[in-house]
């Protein structure tokens, strides 16, 4: 499809949109970081991720730093819970709960209006492979920005440049869905268009407004 195939729908300044730049996780695939756990008491795990500031770690294992090392960093810091670390790394697809509702369907419309759609996500590059079984609509996206692979993460403004950059995409033409805030609030300084996402039906209100034609 050429630049005059695409969709001449108007957001709401007169800017036609041509391409939306997805998340994934939490907005095409659930993401539950208790899952590999399951059958712990879930106030075990919780002091678990509070003792060695999961977070921070999941951070970095985004941003490209190997579970190898992050695995070595709490043996030293926190002997012991290396091992619940481990049990994350080693069942990280149960930490996968599927495709979130109606997402599938969203992009398989957006895709039919000849929309461009790319993905940029936080994610870790040893673990990426488990991210399309788990929702067969990432496979639509024509390319992928994935954290772990670049060595950066949302919501590090360069991450946005690099799509602009490595895809040719016009921020002023290109929506973001994010399900945070810090990470929309990032890309809109960078020129893009951006919703936080709640769940696909308020997605779909939210494009909506911004001028393209996706059904109710």
């Amino acid at each position: 499809m050429t630049a005059a195939d695409r969709p001449t729908s108007l957001t709401t300044d007169g800017t036609g949109i041509d391409t939306v730049v997805y998340d994934f996780g939490n907005v095409l695939v659930g993401w539950d970081p208790f899952g590999p756990y399951e059958g712990r008491p879930r106030a075990e795990v919780e002091a678990f991720f509070e003792a060695v500031d999961f977070n921070s770690l999941n951070h970095a294992a985004d941003a490209g730093t190997a579970y190898s090392v992050l695995l070595d960093r709490v043996a030293r810091t926190h002997p012991e819970h290396v091992e619940d670390l481990r049990r994350y790394v080693d069942r990280y697809e149960e930490s996968l709960t599927g495709p979130i509702e109606g997402s599938a369907e969203l992009v398989a419309e957006l895709k039919g209006l000849g929309l461009r759609l790319y993905g940029l996500t936080n994610w870790q590059a040893e673990t990426f492979h488990s991210a399309e079984p788990a929702a067969p609509a990432i496979g639509l996206m024509e390319d992928v920005i994935v954290s772990g692979r670049e060595g950066m993460a949302k919501p590090d403004r360069r991450i946005f440049e690099l799509v602009v950059e490595r895809f040719g995409v016009d921020p002023s033409r290109a929506v973001f869905v994010d399900d945070k805030q810090v990470n929309v609030d990032a890309a809109r300084g960078v020129g893009f268009h951006g919703v936080v996402f709640t769940d696909t039906e308020a997605l779909r209100r939210d494009l909506r407004a911004l001028g393209l034609p996706v059904a109710g």
